[in-house]
């Protein structure tokens, strides 16, 4: 949805009396992207106070230079502020879009933190970016040599992408794997179109291939090829699967029919936006439209689920929370964004189980409160004795978050080895698993985290490969002799 359609969409949902202007409105959504211009960008970026602590570049996962890149923009030296920007990170379109800025780089904003409101860095990192491909100042890699060496990445989602890129970069032969039908993972089919269209990531992907990469999609490891013989295939491979195993939740009634994962209803919402067929989407089995949607869960996953129902057409849609919105953990400019456009948070209230006869018509929630903080320092919910609320739901989506699939089991691979979490283990400073060769990045590592995370898991992994592939090579002319 552009930004003009999502605001008159408001007009008409939520008109008030003091009714406020376009620019505004759009503020309040963050949508502050269409009708950038240079002034505006150079604006914003010229608020940049240079501070001798650049918080901002701390709090980025990517440790982006960003006080550079704004001075740049500031300056008018858009092609230039392209370069810094996309020097430490491979996809700055996409960050610039999906990143919950309000909680890393704007959020710890010098200017921020003094009340001034914080500097549009993502929106000028789009604008760059947007501005650097319409420009054609964005050219496929060119590596300074060829090397031999190939490397297999599992998984076309932002880590493998990431690391992909960087090894092209060093001249190594990168074909990457991946069980889906299209290149990008979450970015293709997790993360809704209002938020991050396809066409950036399609084209990225174009970039990748025009840089050389090879992709092979609907090869799925274990019953298209074996993993012993992917690495017989390559002198290096990374697992960047990510996570994507849905937490069930254990209540009465929880097998209904229209009861459903967060990521059913995402997908089918984003392959139906790209054209394909989707049964389950066209009888209306995972689609919004006139129903009365409750959502389950707290994070960014719930906030796309929320913000997607609401563009579908949903009677009412609700997000309920077992915790107060201080202490949840998606983006609170998410959850701002939804409430907006209509949508009803429920806080301190965890489901206990479900109505309905086959088919769910309510979701039974128990009121809480917040206690003692628990180990992590956030305060543990505790039921309000006799509090006990039911919400209609003609379909609820469970939005709890995501675990590691089995991969030893998937893939008959009982030596590689895996964490008490099911995550893959690896020594962190080499970024390698106990089997020699085979590493990995993201979230099949760390556990289910931001895309920003993944691009930096990406990278750092490429770089770990390329030094045991020199090293490797070294060890070889010796013994030889």
């Amino acid at each position: 949805m552009t930004t003009k359609r999502m605001l008159q969409f408001v007009d008409r949902q939520q008109a008030t009396p003091d009714k406020r202007d376009v620019e505004q409105r759009r503020a309040d959504f963050g949508e502050i992207y269409d009708g950038y211009s240079d002034t505006g960008a150079a604006d914003q970026a010229g608020r940049c106070s240079q501070c001798g602590v650049p918080f901002c570049q701390v709090h980025c996962p990517l440790h982006n230079n960003i006080p550079d890149w704004l001075m740049l923009t500031a300056e008018g030296r858009l092609e230039e502020a392209y370069e810094v920007s996309s020097a430490t990170n491979t996809f700055p379109e996409v960050c610039g879009r999906i990143c919950p800025q309000d909680r890393l780089c704007e959020g710890n904003c010098v200017i921020e933190q003094s009340g001034h409101g914080t500097v549009t860095i993502g929106a000028i990192e789009k604008y760059i970016t947007d501005t650097a491909w319409e420009k054609g100042w964005v050219q496929p890699v060119k590596p300074l040599r060829e090397r031999a060496e190939s490397v297999g990445v599992i998984g076309a989602g932002p880590g493998g992408l990431a690391a992909a890129e960087q090894l092209r970069r060093k001249g190594y032969q990168v074909t990457v794997y991946d069980r889906y039908d299209r290149v990008g993972g979450l970015l293709i089919y997790g993360i809704p179109n209002f938020k991050l269209d396809k066409d950036i990531v399609l084209r990225r992907t174009e970039w990748l291939i025009q840089s050389g990469v090879t992709f092979k999609t609907n090869v799925e490891i274990g019953r298209d090829i074996s993993f012993a013989d992917l690495r017989a295939q390559h002198d290096a491979v990374l697992i960047a699967t990510g996570v994507y195993k849905a937490r069930d939740l254990k209540a009465p009634g929880v097998g209904q029919e229209n009861i459903v994962p967060a990521m059913d209803f995402l997908t089918a919402s984003n392959r139906a936006g790209l054209g394909d067929t989707v049964p389950q989407f066209e009888d209306g089995t995972l689609h919004a439209e006139g129903k009365n949607i409750v959502v389950i869960g707290g994070g960014d996953t719930a906030m796309d689920c929320v913000r997607t129902a609401v563009r579908q057409g949903a009677k009412s849609v609700k997000c309920l929370y077992r915790r107060d919105r201080a202490n949840m953990p998606g983006s609170q400019r998410e959850v701002a964004n939804a409430e907006e456009e209509g949508v009803e948070f429920v806080w301190l209230s965890q489901p206990e189980g479900f109505t309905g006869d086959g088919k769910v018509e309510g979701v039974k929630a128990q009121r809480m409160r917040l206690g003692q903080p628990d180990a992590t320092g956030r305060r543990t919910p505790q039921p309000v004795d006799g509090a006990m609320d039911t919400h209609d739901a003609d379909l609820a989506i469970l939005a709890l978050g995501f675990d590691p699939e089995d991969l030893p089991g998937l893939w008959g691979e009982a030596d590689l080895p895996v964490t008490r979490w099911g995550t893959i283990k690896i020594d962190h400073k080499t970024k390698m698993t106990a089997m020699d060769g085979v590493f990995a990045a993201g979230d099949i590592v760390r556990g289910a985290s931001l895309v920003v995370w993944a691009i930096r898991d990406g990278r750092d992994a490429a770089a770990a490969i390329h030094d045991y592939i020199r090293a490797r090579a070294a060890i070889a002319p010796a013994a030889a002799e």
